[in-house]
């Protein structure tokens, strides 16, 4: 069988409109300097004046978006391919752009009347404001998935990656890629993405649960699912080991969980055991931006994943990968191909 496009991602696909920018502008919307926040009315013409009076740069974002392209930078071409809603209009356009130069393949459903989703990213010093219009990537529709075009992408990818923020778009398109997951035999992973995801949507989470093999999390999306499922403990480890030996539908392999913990170990849990990864040490003074360090781990974990490495390897490269991105600007990668080896 063909390694091209082994691993299938779907979310919320974003173009973000990053740049450094007069703190002027954040007062002027109302905005503060760490915000994170959906736009209302009132932010609407930000993204228009940001691309007038600024010199921006585009990245093909939101979080599975961001994963894929880091996937991609260290596998082989044509590995990775990712679904989700844009609009007909030129962002989505320099969106498809600006994910090819990364190598990621995009199947958008693109629909007519609903502006592609943005997300101004606004950097004042060591600060990033992200304000974030979710437009056509809120309307992601099961019959785009359904396409035979497209399902035929699903049933060739061996590997697929199901952004938690998916959730609150289209359960049923998830579930349909689950399911299919499970009866064969392929591996499905998922992320907890935001603490509003277990606590907020916990039966679509829960309901997805159940056939994903690999789930990756957060200390604080961790301790969030702890609290909405009554586990009674904020130990990362237990909260991992508790999420392992949750149902099943796929009984095969046992459940990976992988929760990462800003600077802390890495913890993972497998087969009733858990066990801690130190992250790579870096001088607070090379940090350039921890935005998309979350997404950047999990697409150096898949990279190797997908070709069949050990946890240990994968662990390694996921934070490898999260230790270049945050030396950059943005959740982006450098241009050239890379190959990650691995000492054991």
């Amino acid at each position: 069988m063909s390694n091209e496009y082994i691993l299938l991602g779907i979310e919320n696909p974003l173009l973000d409109i990053s740049a450094v920018v007069k703190p002027e502008l954040l007062a002027k919307y109302g905005l503060k300097g760490n915000d994170a926040i959906l736009a209302e009315d009132k932010h609407k013409p930000l993204y228009g004046e940001l691309t007038r009076d600024y010199q921006v740069q585009y990245i093909a974002g939101g979080a599975a978006q961001n994963t894929l392209r880091g996937a991609q930078w260290l596998l082989p071409p044509k590995s990775t391919v990712y679904l989700g809603a844009v609009g007909k209009d030129k962002e989505a356009e320099t969106l498809s752009q600006v994910a090819a130069k990364d190598g990621l393949r995009t199947e958008y459903q693109v629909l007519e009347g609903t502006p592609t989703g943005k997300c101004a990213v606004l950097i004042t010093g060591i600060q990033r404001c992200l304000v974030t219009d979710l437009q056509a990537a809120n309307c992601f529709s099961i019959d785009h998935l359904e396409r035979p075009d497209i399902w035929a992408l699903v049933e060739h990818a061996r590997y697929f990656y199901i952004g938690g923020y998916f959730l609150t778009v289209s359960p049923p398109s998830a579930l349909k890629i689950a399911k299919h997951a499970a009866e064969a035999n392929k591996v499905v992973s998922i992320n907890l993405s935001a603490p509003f995801i277990p606590q907020f949507f916990g039966q679509q989470l829960g309901e997805l649960l159940q056939y994903a093999d690999v789930v990756f999390g957060n200390e604080a999306e961790a301790e969030a699912f702890s609290t909405a499922n009554n586990f009674g403990t904020t130990d990362l480890g237990e909260i991992a080991l508790k999420v392992a030996a949750l149902p099943k539908a796929n009984t095969l392999r046992p459940r990976l969980v992988v929760f990462t913990h800003g600077a802390q170990p890495t913890v993972i849990a497998y087969n009733g055991t858990t066990k801690t990864f130190p992250i790579i040490p870096i001088d607070v003074k090379d940090i350039v931006d921890t935005n998309g360090a979350g997404d950047a781990f999990v697409g150096g974990f898949l990279s190797q994943y997908v070709q069949g490495h050990s946890v240990e390897q994968s662990v390694a490269a996921g934070h490898y990968v999260a230790h270049v991105v945050i030396q950059r600007s943005g959740p982006s990668y450098p241009s050239e191909p890379h190959t990650f080896s691995f000492k054991a």
